[in-house]
């Protein structure tokens, strides 16, 4: 038998060795493409087994309940024995299979919280690779991409780490100090033996300016440190800078990241399956009934992906909220209308000193009367109220004597009533004489229709001296001080109008008051009496929708739950105390709702408070009512889990017949 060739041999045992360490990722690749072996996506078994737990607790072996008759019954969890036919007890086995694809979540102070479980089995992992796990949840018709879960094997860590070290160790030689650059020593001795007086200022700490050095000894100190300048380390120096981004890439080809990620762990023993429990909460929102949340993936290894895992069949979550039981019935509220209203505004007319004349060019005079005629003109079209009358009050300013004011206020009112009596009589003129007005519809058009204007009756009375808004003024002017205030308040407290004034004209701040305060005391006040049009009762009472009870409605189908509370609280109805079981107010909605008649809804709500205190027997009862009479409970119960865990406690709603407990 011929030898075999030493040289081969070696080189043989060399590819055998590089090649082994290969083969295990390699088979594992080749097992994931065939399906053998995948991630799942699993509901939480820590939860389904509390779950398990409470529904296996009983308060007693049996509980009574009342029929529709009145007849007193045992109620427990049973089966039928196939060999009697009898119904026997029957021991809930607390079982830590997980085969199912959905589960019921309940809403909570308008969130809910998915928890799942994501699984790697063991033989799936391996210390080069990293596995990148990508939730994906689904909602309302969109996709929303979930935080990612890493999982990193420790030789694909190290590897990680040694690139960043590499990294690390290339900035370090990058030269951060100019100095480093600069033959110091030589440009030292250049200095001491051809140039001592610039030497000097080695240890001269003065200030010496680049153009007194270069006049003094015809050389800038820019110039002698250029020429012994390690000009080559330098350029060295500045490529390594420009090369930061590159190296960086070079080194780390796998960066560890941190933005997006719920969990990167390193797996330093593959021993056994890796089971991660992700919780995701989220915010309710109308009309969300259900969320799907599927797995994506990729196996890395260094930078380079091996291979995209397959998604997973969804996990689903149907939503139940207390909202959905809401009752939209429109509510009305009774409101007492008045045949009778009024309005009222107030101008600012100026006038001569001493006298009551209306001059439309004085002063600010033409806005205000402008802005008063079409006040009154927006009443007079107003489509629900008639004008009767308008009752003009003028006041005056406290210089002059009290009767010479009352007597000028009076006249001023009298003055504005006959120029606006006057204007509208001459527009109530020329209407009628074109007997056609223009007027704008609700849908904004303009239309021609009939318009008819009302005889007017204007009245005038004086309100004297406007004590009480000069009062207000003074309070609110940022020109008086604290002391001008105090001494005018004082001279309040003088009863005698007249001899008030005569002692506040003795005062420093008096000509501020006269000249900046008194004119705005002179107003016209204008009072509208009108009444509904077609109305002949003083008082008619009307019903109207409640806007505030049907926003708080519009806000519980929101599941804007506080915000619907502030709304329904006054109400303590059916709805009020949804909004409360929705905020886990359970005493105040058990307080309200057994107030209330007990309909199947109301039976439903109470069903669930009892179960949340632990009364098993009121809740059975109540839930059993609630289906006798609205046979829709009977599904609703499986997606609360206060009702669920009832009717699997107690074996609820068994096909042969879900009114028939065992007697």
């Amino acid at each position: 038998m011929k030898q075999a060739d030493p040289v081969f041999v070696l080189a043989a045992v060399a590819v055998a060795i590089a090649f082994l360490p290969a083969c295990g990722p390699m088979r594992k690749i080749e097992a994931v493409r065939q399906k053998e072996l995948a991630a799942t996506l699993a509901l939480s078994r820590n939860e389904i087994q509390e779950e398990r737990k409470v529904i296996a607790v009983s308060h007693r072996d049996t509980i009574t309940v009342k029929d529709d008759t009145g007849k007193e019954m045992l109620i427990m969890k049973a089966v039928k024995d196939e060999s009697s036919g009898e119904m026997v007890a029957h021991d809930v086995i607390d079982a830590a299979v997980i085969t199912a694809r959905f589960r019921n979540v309940a809403e909570r102070h308008g969130r809910v919280d998915l928890r799942f479980e994501i699984i790697v089995p063991a033989s799936m992992q391996d210390s080069r690779w990293q596995l990148r796990f990508r939730p994906q949840m689904y909602i309302l018709g969109d996709s929303l991409q979930l935080e990612s879960v890493y999982i990193t094997g420790e030789d694909y860590r190290k590897r990680q780490l040694r690139g960043y070290e590499q990294y690390e160790r290339f900035l370090a030689s990058i030269i951060t100090d100019s100095t480093r650059f600069i033959d110091l020593r030589n440009l030292e001795i250049f200095l001491e033996r051809n140039l001592p007086e610039i030497y000097y200022f080695k240890n001269d700490t003065s200030y010496v300016s680049d153009e007194q050095f270069a006049s003094y000894y015809g050389v800038t100190e820019k110039q002698a440190v250029e020429h012994y300048t390690h000009w080559l380390l330098y350029r060295l120096n500045e490529r390594r800078k420009s090369r930061k981004e590159l190296m960086y890439h070079k080194y780390v080809r796998a960066p560890i990241e941190t933005e997006g990620i719920r969990l990167d762990t390193v797996l330093r023993s593959l021993n056994g399956d890796f089971v991660y429990a992700y919780t995701q909460s989220i915010a309710t929102r109308p009309k969300l009934r259900k969320v799907d949340i599927v797995l994506g993936g990729d196996i890395y290894e260094s930078d380079r992906k091996l291979y995209e895992m397959e998604r997973t069949e969804p996990l689903s979550f149907y939503i139940s909220s207390m909202s959905t039981l809401l009752d939209p019935s429109e509510r009305y509220m009774t409101r007492i209308v008045e045949r009778r209203a009024a309005a009222n505004t107030a101008c600012y007319v100026e006038f001569e000193q001493g006298k009551a004349e209306v001059k439309a060019n004085l002063g600010y005079n033409q806005e205000e009367l402008s802005r008063i005629r079409g006040n009154i003109l927006e009443v007079l079209e107003n489509q629900n109220f008639d004008l009767d009358s308008i009752v003009i009050a003028a006041s005056a300013s406290p210089e002059g004597t009290l009767a010479h004011n009352n007597a000028l206020s009076t006249q001023r009112a009298a003055a504005v009533a006959a120029y606006f009596e006057k204007d509208i009589r001459h527009y109530r003129d020329s209407v009628r004489r074109s007997g056609f007005t223009l007027t704008v519809g609700a849908d904004g058009r303009e239309r021609v229709g009939q318009l008819g204007i009302p005889d007017i009756q204007f009245r005038s009375r004086s309100n004297g001296e406007n004590w009480e808004l000069l009062s207000l003024l003074v309070d609110q002017d940022s020109t008086l001080s604290p002391k001008d205030k105090y001494t005018y308040l004082k001279h309040l407290e003088i009863s005698d109008l007249d001899q008030r004034e005569s002692a506040l004209q003795k005062e420093p701040f008096y000509r501020h008051l006269r000249e900046k305060l008194y004119p705005r005391l002179r107003t016209v006040k204008f009072d509208f009496f009108l009444h509904r049009k077609g109305m002949i009762k003083d008082t008619v009472h009307t019903t109207e929708l409640d806007s505030t009870y049907m926003r708080g409605i519009a806000l519980l189908k929101e599941r804007e739950y506080e915000k619907a509370l502030e709304c329904l609280r006054p109400y303590r109805d059916y709805n009020t105390a949804i909004a409360c079981i929705s905020l886990d107010y359970n005493a105040s909605a058990m307080s309200i709702l057994q107030e209330l008649d007990r309909t199947p809804a109301v039976n439903y709500m109470l069903a669930v408070l009892y179960a949340r205190h632990n009364d098993d027997e009121r809740a059975v009862q109540c839930y059993l009512d609630a289906c006798r009479a609205d046979r829709s409970f009977i599904f609703r119960g499986n997606l609360d889990p206060e009702i669920y865990i009832l009717i699997q406690r107690y074996g609820l709603n068994r096909e042969e017949d879900p009114f028939e407990p065992v007697q």
